[in-house]
């Protein structure tokens, strides 16, 4: 009779024990936990965009004079190609007025010669009258009158020389000139040709260079002043790549200008401009090649 709660635990105990064995056996296996793939970081890609060359000094517009009935002169002689580098003063084009100009000039030095001759008598007339009126074998009156005639021929010759100043200046501009030392850009108008509101010629300083880049707008938030560039011929103008920086960033968004070989290209895409100052050793190779498409690859920041 002592030994039955003993059993009761045994039996009790290993109740449990098969209870519980068939609970774990029953329960569905969780499935093996996949591993969590690695989280790759993707390097930005840089921004490429197409642009031209252009000199980072001053460019100018030079037109053609105007002449004394209001219109402008054709070209008559042009003696530089666009590319050429020019020197200040050298003179670029010749309009046809210059001939006609050249003669006025000759026919006035000539009256003003007659007239150096002419007042050089009168003085001599003069003197003698006044000398001949001063012991009274002349008149007064007529001393006056030579001395009236002498004004007069005087006045002519100043009038002579004012118009031939006139005639100088219109000289000079008969002949178009250089005002900077620098690269011819562009030729808008040809011998021959009337010159328009273009003017005739563009010169840019050609002493640095830089780069003019559109970029699509949609790519204009990957750009950033100082970044990076690293610029290609399109057409392999150059060999070698240029390095350069971002100097500037247009805010306004506007259509493409810089149209691609591409003829599917998108020329109505819209585009921000920014500036790319090229170090001195690129300007230096590229200075002669103004206008020259490049592209231009923006390094990630």
């Amino acid at each position: 009779m002592r030994r039955r709660p003993t059993l009761l635990l045994l039996s009790g105990g290993l109740g449990l024990t098969v209870i519980v064995g068939l609970l774990f056996w029953n329960r569905p296996q969780q499935a093996a936990r996949s591993p969590v793939p690695a989280v790759v970081t993707r390097a930005p890609e840089a921004v490429a965009a197409l642009g031209q060359l252009e000199p980072a000094g001053d460019i100018r517009r030079l037109a053609a004079p105007v002449s004394g009935f209001g219109g402008t002169p054709r070209v008559a002689e042009l003696l530089v190609n666009e590319g050429d580098p020019v020197k200040v003063g050298q003179v670029l084009a010749r309009f046809d007025n210059r001939l006609q100009i050249q003669a006025d000039v000759a026919a006035v030095d000539a009256r003003i010669r007659m007239l150096q001759a002419e007042i050089r008598l009168q003085r001599k007339e003069v003197d003698r009258y006044r000398l001949a009126a001063s012991v009274g074998a002349a008149a007064l009156v007529v001393l006056d009158d030579k001395r009236d005639e002498l004004l007069r021929f005087q006045g002519q010759l100043q009038q002579a020389r004012a118009e031939r100043r006139k005639l100088e200046a219109d000289l000079a501009d008969s002949e178009l000139r250089a005002p900077i030392e620098g690269l011819v850009l562009r030729i808008h108008t040809r011998a021959g040709e009337r010159p328009g509101a273009d003017g005739v010629i563009e010169v840019g300083a050609s002493q640095s260079m830089q780069a003019l880049i559109e970029v699509y707008e949609s790519d204009i938030n990957r750009v950033e002043l100082g970044q990076r560039v690293t610029l290609t011929s399109e057409n392999g103008g150059f060999k070698q790549n240029l390095a350069g920086k971002v100097i500037g960033i247009s805010p306004q968004v506007r259509q493409r200008q810089v149209l691609s070989t591409d003829p599917t290209g998108d020329a109505d895409a819209r585009i921000v401009e920014v500036r790319v100052t090229l170090d001195p050793a690129s300007a230096e190779r590229v200075r002669t090649l103004a206008g020259m498409k490049v592209i231009a690859r923006f390094q990630p920041q």
